[in-house]
């Protein structure tokens, strides 16, 4: 499956992306790609990013699938429609600490486990024979 994402380019704390078209199966660092679709460098001030939308689009049509960093980017510059896709979806969610008098309900107070059922399998006294 064709895939549109990121892959970063740049020195060291100077990062820059290129805009890549490439098969899912190939990592991000492989440098592997069909077609380079664009750049983005977050460094600047203004935010200057060169993508080719037609050529994005036109991938996409085909059925190509893009990365959720580069849907929700995508998403912001107005180039698809969409809703963002939550990024870090893996996590689960932090729950809030109820208070201490609600922990106290909830939980009912411990009673002592029943001693399993003891079952006589031999007599005590063995059966006298006949």
């Amino acid at each position: 499956m064709l895939m549109i994402r990121l892959q970063r380019t740049g020195r060291k704390h100077e990062p820059t992306f290129r805009v890549v078209l490439t098969d899912s199966k190939n990592g991000p660092k492989s440098g592997k790609y069909l077609e380079t679709l664009g750049w983005y460098d977050s460094r600047l001030e203004n935010k200057v990013d060169q993508l080719d939308t037609e050529r994005i689009k036109h991938w996409l049509s085909k059925g190509a699938k893009t990365s959720v960093t580069l849907h929700n980017f995508l998403v912001s510059q107005k180039v698809i429609t969409g809703k963002k896709i939550n990024a870090l979806s893996r996590k689960s969610p932090i729950k809030k600490d109820e208070p201490a008098a609600e922990k106290a309900a909830a939980i009912p107070a411990a009673s002592p486990a029943p001693e399993p059922a003891k079952t006589e399998t031999a007599s005590a006294s063995p059966e006298p024979k006949v």
